[in-house]
């Protein structure tokens, strides 16, 4: 199984990160859009955050801990992707402004084909070897194909045949979610998620990414005293990367190999699949927190009146 997976490590990623995106596409239509006209405040505060905040503080965690390769690369990835689908259905649980998620992440991921190389030639050209060269426009074709098109290619299923639209995103999440399952038993089988090799000085720094960034996301909305609607909606989406791309742009910049060691891959591999977990623990919190926050406003005018 473990040399299977290293064989098509990359086409795993690629098809787990292009299902994904075919559902969320499939829930999509123009007029999800509007909110960049309604709320032009909050939608660009959020996009704001998402795309200088965000690096800017993993810039700081960079060059604050003197990091290895394989970590440093590993935070620039997640600085350097968007929020993804899983954010607009966190958001919806937690009570929040979910047309603001869908606007932010549709913006953010569209945007991505141009500042995710960017942001990685910022952060992480030091840590390459000399004669590196950052694949910018492979970085940037890839995204277009299994990011961008199957959000089009989904939104059109949604127009075209409305009635498969919602069964047909089920199925598609569904094949994600296998994806990785796949990636995640083959990494271990193969023998690249490896604990002690990435060491628990790593795992607290990418504990503490999640976290900062959590309440960067909080205390910027809070300053510009947005509703907590919104507040919960960019909190959210701040917090909740889209890994599966993160794990498409390592296959693609550290593609794995059977029979030969790989240290800054498998440093990034396990970074990307450990902020995932801890994502969605701390997405957890949100969730309950915005819907104690929704009871409160409901309940607010009753005990008024």
């Amino acid at each position: 199984m473990g040399e299977l997976y290293l064989e098509y490590e990359y086409w795993v990623a690629v098809f787990q990160l292009f299902t994904a995106m075919l559902g969320m596409g499939a829930t999509l239509t123009l007029r999800d859009f509007r909110e960049v006209l309604i709320e032009p405040k909050a939608v660009s505060i959020g996009t704001v955050i998402q795309l200088v905040l965000v690096p800017l503080v993993a810039g700081g965690f960079i060059a604050a801990f003197g990091l290895t390769a394989g970590i440093a690369v590993g935070l620039a990835l997640i600085a350097a992707i968007p929020g993804g689908t899983v954010s607009n259905i966190f958001t919806f649980f937690a009570r929040g402004n979910v047309a603001l998620s869908i606007t932010i992440t549709a913006l953010t991921t569209l945007a991505c084909l141009f500042t995710t190389p960017l942001i990685l030639e910022l952060l992480i050209t030091e840590y390459m070897p000399a004669d590196f060269v950052m694949p910018r426009m492979r970085i940037m074709t890839e995204i277009a194909l299994a990011l961008l098109l199957p959000l089009a290619i989904g939104m059109v299923i949604l127009k075209l045949m409305p009635s498969i639209a919602e069964a047909f995103s089920k199925w598609c999440v569904r094949a994600s979610l296998f994806g990785i399952v796949l990636i995640v038993v083959g990494s271990a089988s193969s023998g690249r998620l490896d604990f002690a090799a990435f060491g628990a000085t790593n795992v607290a720094i990418t504990a503490g990414l999640v976290v900062v960034l959590m309440l960067a996301g909080w205390v910027a909305t809070k300053a510009a005293r947005l509703s907590s609607p919104d507040q919960s909606a960019i909190t959210i989406e701040v917090t909740v990367r889209n890994i599966n791309l993160g794990v498409m742009l390592k296959a693609s910049l550290f593609p794995a190999a059977a029979a030969a060691s790989d240290p800054i891959g498998d440093t990034v591999l396990f970074a990307l699949l450990l902020y995932g977990s801890l994502q969605l623990l701390l997405a957890t919190g949100l969730i309950a927190l915005g819907r104690r926050g929704a009871r409160q406003r409901a309940e607010a005018p009753m005990q008024a009146g």
